[in-house]
């Protein structure tokens, strides 16, 4: 069974903007699932309608098989959403912020308070449990937002840009607990613009761009798509003068320390830096110029990722 299913999704606002013009997708049980696109591109309305914050106009939305129109509770029991922005009452103290979300869900009172504690213990909330939750810091309050969302132990768990604003050590330590619960067996579908983020951890990967998918496949297959990726490589001397080209390696001069080579395929690095090593040039370091995902988006939708407004 899969996890979400969404055909011939559409969506148009009062205005008559057309957010969604037909989506269709799949998402199977225990993926963990990346849906990516531009401001605009229709993400935050497909997620609205997964979660009942938005009424579809026409299409079909199920969850774990049952469908949201007909059975909105079965489906929502299913679901657990940590939203792009803090929605919790910051004058609740941390544990009942969490306690209040079990009982909504239908949680038997024992086996919130132990869920409770589990959660507030793995996500290194426990000593604030009794804090409120406006004198949280940011990344904390992120954590909250998970906490609560996985009290009912969803099958499915979204993640709308859950590690905006928060600094990379928590950023790690987050994805290190999303692995863990994945791992387990829940599904989870990320939305983020640190496209790292999505490469290093999706499988699979839909870009949405003007109302439609775009692609939807697996990320190792959508990836190997690239012909040719950028590397920014740090000189241990001085640079002169180069060639525009050495061999099917087109070369370009930053500074006096700093070139940028292309190297399409199917040509490796070892043969960029022997071809270097000939014209008398030692690499101290190199990084890639941008993230592959990235260099994939632009060339599937045409445009940066944070091109639009919010839709």
């Amino acid at each position: 069974m899969n996890a979400l299913e969404i055909h011939d999704l559409h969506k148009t606002y009062a205005n008559g903007h057309q957010a969604l013009r037909g989506i269709d997708l799949e998402v199977e049980q225990g993926e963990f699932f990346a849906l990516l696109g531009p401001n605009g591109a229709g993400k935050s309305t497909c997620i609205g309608i997964v979660s009942s914050l938005v009424r579809k106009t026409s299409g079909e939305v199920r969850i774990f098989g049952d469908a949201i129109d007909r059975d909105p509770i079965a489906a929502k029991s299913h679901l657990g959403v940590v939203p792009q922005e803090f929605n919790f009452n910051i004058f609740e103290p941390v544990e009942e912020i969490i306690a209040n979300q079990g009982g909504y869900q239908g949680v038997p009172p024992r086996q919130v308070r132990q869920r409770t504690e589990q959660l507030l213990r793995e996500l290194d909330l426990w000593d604030k449990r009794r804090v409120q939750a406006r004198e949280l810091s940011g990344g904390m309050k992120r954590r909250l937002m998970i906490a609560r969302a996985l009290i009912h132990r969803p099958r499915l768990l979204i993640l709308d840009e859950p590690t905006a604003g928060v600094d990379i050590e928590l950023r790690r330590s987050m994805w290190d607990y999303m692995r863990r619960i994945n791992e387990q067996g829940t599904t989870i579908i990320l939305t983020t613009h640190y496209l790292e983020e999505a490469e290093q951890m999706c499988r699979r990967v839909a870009i949405i761009d003007h109302g439609r998918i775009v692609t939807n496949d697996r990320m190792k297959h959508l990836l190997r798509q690239l012909d040719c990726e950028t590397f920014v490589l740090n000189a241990r001397e001085p640079l002169g003068q180069l060639p525009p080209r050495i061999g099917p390696f087109a070369l370009r001069r930053i500074d006096e320390h700093t070139l940028e080579a292309d190297l399409p395929k199917p040509h490796s690095l070892n043969e960029l830096m022997h071809a270097l090593d000939g014209l008398g040039i030692a690499v101290d370091s190199l990084r890639n110029k941008s993230n592959r995902l990235e260099e994939l988006f632009l060339r599937l939708t045409g445009k940066p990722l944070e091109t639009e407004q919010n839709a």
